[in-house]
């Protein structure tokens, strides 16, 4: 028979009410009852059934973002095939060639046709760093033809920094308004830079421009400038030349071309066969050397000994025709040798191949005396 068992535990009734710990206050209020409201006394608005943002299929979306793409895609241009208009286009005002449309073309010219009518700007940072970068100043307070006053100062291009920086935009500027080589380490090495700075008042303060450039070259040889006087000597000599020789030169004999059929004319033949040749053109005898056709610019071969030459010059063409030029290039004669100013007149600067405006300024400065002289074989 199995055990009997004993319960040890009781259950407390669910009908028993549950004694508070505390004795209620007479001051307490019985909390209301919440009773939910009808129906029909509840607003229309609150009736009604919210309804549910349905779940956008994967093609919503992509119309979504295609809208949102056309939205922010920029204004379309019309395009036309111009066939007859060329794309590369020379400025008249710098003479830059760059292909129209292009926008790396277009940003280059605008900022190398800026630098070249209104100059380079010299500002609060390159004059900081003069001082430790040896710039020297020549002349202050230079008064131009139009009244404006500016400076010049002096330094060598081995310079670092904010100077450096700019002098080499500026030879890069020089380079392209000029068609010309830019100029290696090894000129740079025995040249000084000469500038012009150009001042102009502001309201509170004085802002500065490189309006000119002068690079003077130490050199040792250059070669004497023809007058127009020996090149109308040179044409007619030439042509006079052409005239006298004897119609035999011109065909060989028989005998000679049997006792050599098949060899080369000999050294002295060839250089008289080239000498004639050179005299019967359009250019002077061997006299003089041609530097520059389109100005008339020839030269005699003898080299004489010429202690300073002018690879480049560039002034911009805003301030032009104010004597910037010439100022510089007084001043570079009286101080590129230390003790020993240089006199134009009598042959003692040389400037390389010069531009027309190049050879004016040489004419009127040097007062016939300046000589030309190649930069790369004067190191």
């Amino acid at each position: 028979m199995p055990a009997e068992m004993k319960r040890t535990y009781s259950t407390r009734s669910a009908s028993k009410p549950i004694m508070p710990s505390s004795p209620p206050s007479e001051l307490t209020s019985p909390s209301p009852v919440k009773r939910k409201r009808p129906f029909t006394d509840r607003p229309a608005e609150l009736n009604t059934p919210s309804k549910k943002a349905r779940r956008g299929s994967k093609a919503d979306a992509k119309g979504k973002a295609a809208d949102k793409s056309k939205s922010k895609q920029g204004k379309l241009t019309q395009l036309h095939f111009s066939l007859d208009t060329p794309i590369l286009r020379t400025c008249s005002l710098c003479d830059l060639s760059y292909t129209r449309g292009a926008p790396d073309d277009e940003a280059l010219h605008k900022a190398h046709c800026a630098r070249v009518q209104r100059g380079l700007e010299w500002g609060k940072e390159e004059e900081r760093e003069a001082l430790k970068a040896g710039v020297e100043e020549l002349q202050s307070n230079v008064k131009l033809r139009n009244g404006a006053r500016g400076r010049v100062v002096c330094f060598r291009p081995d310079v670092g920094g904010k100077i450096g920086s700019k002098l080499a935009l500026l030879l890069d500027t020089i380079r392209l308004a000029l068609s010309s080589p830019p100029l290696s380490p090894a000129v740079l090495r025995r040249c000084k830079v000469y500038l012009f700075l150009s001042s102009t008042s502001g309201p509170t303060t004085t802002r500065e421009k490189i309006v000119g450039c002068v690079v003077a070259q130490r050199i040792s040889t250059a070669m004497a400038i023809a007058r127009p006087a020996e090149i109308a000597a040179a044409f007619s000599s030439s042509s006079s030349s052409a005239t006298r020789a004897p119609a035999s030169s011109a065909a060989p004999s028989p005998a000679s071309s049997q006792t050599q059929p098949n060899c080369d004319p000999p050294a002295s033949s060839q250089a008289i066969s080239s000498s004639s040749q050179q005299s019967t053109g359009d250019t002077p005898s061997l006299s003089l050397l041609p530097v520059d056709d389109s100005t008339n610019l020839y030269v005699h071969p003898a080299q004489l000994l010429t202690p300073m030459g002018i690879p480049r010059l560039f002034v911009s063409t805003e301030h032009r025709r104010l004597g910037i030029a010439s100022r510089l290039l007084s001043i570079a004669a009286a101080n590129f040798i230390l003790g020993c100013p240089l006199n134009p007149a009598r042959g003692d600067v040389a400037f390389t191949q010069p531009t027309g405006a190049g050879k004016a300024v040489l004419e009127a400065w040097g007062k016939g005396g300046v000589r030309i002289y190649e930069e790369e074989c004067n190191i």
